[in-house]
């Protein structure tokens, strides 16, 4: 892994975080590979490509800010190849909702270079649950 590689995948996870809280989807799917696959929290179980029109309309589900906040980055670089994974926080209020809500989660987004570029390839968001017999996600957990 070279300096250079680890400070290019730290700044596409602070540009994503970016276009987050700036709603800006064609952001989001200017990093990505077309054969993007991704796990996000919301259905259906994957998700091919990154759908611009389809991150508008979920960005369009939140009443005011939305906050996006990435914690404890670990980049590994082999080759044209990477991986990050980190915890993270968003924070919104959904539309009609009393009041915003804080969720952490865990993510990991894997990288291919193409062309000298790096593109994300995956991503995977996950919550924990409860295996209490309630089988509830584990919404109240902060790093």
């Amino acid at each position: 892994m070279t300096e250079q590689d680890d400070k290019r995948i730290r700044e596409l996870v602070a540009a994503r975080a970016k276009a987050m809280t700036e709603r800006d989807a064609e952001a989001l799917a200017a990093q990505c590979a077309p054969e993007l696959l991704a796990y996000t929290l919301a259905p259906p179980l994957a998700h091919r490509g990154e759908d611009v029109e389809a991150r508008k309309a979920w960005f369009a589900s939140f009443d005011g800010p939305i906050e996006y906040e990435v914690r404890d980055l670990e980049v590994t670089v082999g080759g044209d190849v990477a991986f990050s994974h980190s915890l993270t926080r968003l924070s919104t209020t959904p539309k009609g909702a009393p009041a915003k809500f804080d969720l952490w989660f865990r993510s990991t987004t894997g990288f291919r270079r193409e062309h000298g570029e790096w593109r994300i390839t995956h991503v995977h968001d996950s919550t924990p649950f409860y295996m209490d017999g309630t089988m509830s996600a584990a919404l109240d957990l902060k790093p």
